[in-house]
């Protein structure tokens, strides 16, 4: 840190270039309003869908979800940046037309709230790598595997950790034969659960009954991604558990169980019911589990953050039957994060509230030393 300054610097980048862009904003509201201002000095960073990197004004408001209506980082807004991808310059610079690039001012900490491709998917993490940038959250490997469904599963599977049944459609699989593609998907059984390999926050997601709804299902997943993941529907509740890495040589931490109950109309956790559905959920924290159950969740979300090689955060979901079984559904490294987002509830229900929980991230990255680890 700048001996010029006497807070921590930290650059809030948000927006991005997915179909999560709105998301990304929102949660950068949350965070902008919440985060220290005592001991952090805020640059907001926002990356328009075209992904044009530009800095942005400290206004809450308009980067909230209001009256159903969408944020957006727009060019125009600010002036346009770019961090600087040197080891040994920290500098965000600024871009003018027909002029040299100038630094505006040198970060200390990079706080991403991109959700998925091109910003939780391992690229901004490639690209703060090369910069030797301190940055939240987990490193190129655990942020690009965690994000593909697919390669995820293999990972859990070879730690052996539960995982559902499931199919996996490539690009050049469905272009070349899709009645194979979808005997494939029959074989699970109904109803299925079709998804963009690399997407989050429900978007491009379809509960299927049968076959005849499937094709069209697998053709709106494909919008967000070619490569598709089918699981096999299973009857159980959805129970989500928060873990932070522990400080120093600390072993990594859990949180009380969340779980999110749909009773709207909405016939699974979509987009529309996470993020634009006021009265259609309800958030359970800590989640009516049986102790023995919680810890046993608890103890296995720990050994899939570690399997996983994540740092920082991340949000383990489970599927728990009402036998008791437990199948691991994903884990999410850069988890939705505005005030009402789960991850912040079940650490709020564990004794850390929302601007503690930035100070610890934040705290965490700074800890943790730059380069390979």
């Amino acid at each position: 840190m700048s001996t010029s300054q006497t807070r921590t610097r930290v650059a809030v980048v948000f927006g991005g270039r997915s179909s999560e862009h709105a998301i990304s904003c929102a949660t950068a509201a949350g965070v902008l309003a919440a985060i220290d201002r005592d001991r952090y000095e805020v640059v907001p960073i926002g990356i328009t869908k075209t992904g044009q990197w530009v800095l942005m004004p400290d206004d809450v408001e308009a980067l909230a979800i209001k009256d159903k209506q969408l944020p957006e980082v727009k060019s125009g807004l600010g002036k346009e940046v770019l961090v600087a991808p040197s080891p040994e310059q920290h500098d965000i610079l600024v871009l003018e037309p027909g002029e040299t690039p100038e630094a505006l001012t040198s970060v200390d900490v990079v706080l991403p709230l991109l959700h998925g491709p091109f910003g939780e998917d391992g690229t901004l993490q490639g690209l703060l790598e090369l910069a030797d940038l301190h940055y939240v959250g987990s490193g190129v490997t655990a942020s690009a595997v965690m994000m593909d469904k697919h390669m995820m599963k293999v990972v859990f599977a070879a730690a052996g950790l539960p995982v559902g049944p499931y199919t996996v459609i490539t690009d050049k699989e469905w272009r070349r034969d899709k009645a194979a593609a979808m005997d494939a998907v029959a074989s699970l059984g109904w109803p299925v659960f079709v998804k963009p390999a690399r997407a989050g926050s429900s978007v491009g997601i379809s509960k299927v009954n049968g076959p005849d709804e499937l094709e069209a299902a697998i053709e709106m997943a494909r919008q967000s991604d070619p490569k598709v993941v089918v699981e096999a529907g299973i009857v159980g509740r959805e129970v989500e558990c928060g873990v932070l890495e522990g400080h120093g040589s600390d072993l990594p931490r859990a949180s009380e169980l969340g779980e999110i109950e749909e009773i709207g109309a909405h016939d699974f956790y979509d987009f529309e019911a996470k993020y634009l559905n006021d009265d259609g959920l309800r958030l359970s924290c800590p989640a009516d589990v049986p102790a023995d159950d919680a810890a046993r969740i608890k103890e296995l979300s720990i050994t899939a953050f570690d399997a996983a090689g994540c740092e920082g955060l991340a949000r383990v979901d489970w599927f728990y039957t009402p036998e008791g079984t437990l199948y691991l559904n994903e884990i999410n490294t850069l988890p939705g994060f505005t005030p009402v987002s789960m991850f912040p509830q079940v650490w709020n229900a564990s004794g850390l509230g929302y601007t503690e929980l930035i100070t610890d991230l934040i705290e965490l990255a700074r800890e943790r030393r730059t380069g390979l680890r």
